[in-house]
């Protein structure tokens, strides 16, 4: 073989080289693009459920205040927690805790309402405790979807050779939705 054919297989070969390792990298910044969106979107649909939660709060509260008038200090916690919760506009771990926060107090408007048999007998409380106990189912299925995606999206960032790909586009590790302290405790009301 002659030193010019030699040449022109060693240069083929590194351009193909070249174009392998590149489009293994638009690959995995695609991917890594995918994840991130995925992420993204199952945060908006955790967001849509608890702007739900936060719509049905005022009717409930609004009926038990007719049935309970002197558990002021309940109500305005509840009342304190919902906008805080409507108001947090941090990231996902700013919205966690006020959501936590606002899960322990509607507990506690939960816990009021058991001392109060004709507010447990009222339709309209019926019909708000099953609206509310419907949301929140959508919330933790919601929730289990965005920790999923965010799941996916942490492990590509962090293994290799998507850690150096992420490190180059910008892409970081996103927080789960995880249950605050208080939150993960049982609460003790019956119905």
């Amino acid at each position: 073989m002659s030193s010019g054919l030699v040449l022109v297989i060693v240069l083929a070969l590194v351009v193909l080289l070249v174009v392998v390792l590149l489009v293994a990298v638009v690959r995995g910044y695609n991917r890594l693009v995918r994840l991130r969106a995925q992420v993204q979107a199952s945060w908006a649909q955790v967001d849509v459920q608890l702007k739900r939660r936060h719509s049905l709060i005022p009717n409930l509260v609004e009926t038990v205040q007719g049935y309970a008038a002197h558990e002021r200090q309940t109500l305005d916690a509840v009342t304190a927690a919902r906008a805080a919760a409507v108001g947090a506009s941090g990231g996902a771990p700013d919205r966690v805790a006020a959501e936590g926060a606002l899960t322990q107090a509607l507990g506690r408007l939960f816990a009021v309402a058991e001392a109060y048999p004709q507010l447990r007998a009222s339709e309209t409380f019926a019909e708000l405790q099953r609206e509310l106990a419907a949301t929140e189912d959508k919330i933790a299925y919601a929730r289990q979807f965005y920790n999923s995606a965010v799941q996916s999206l942490n492990t590509a960032v962090q293994t290799v050779p998507s850690s150096i790909i992420a490190g180059f586009g910008g892409f970081h590790v996103e927080p789960y939705f995880e249950a605050a302290g208080d939150e993960r405790a049982d609460v003790s009301v019956r119905f």
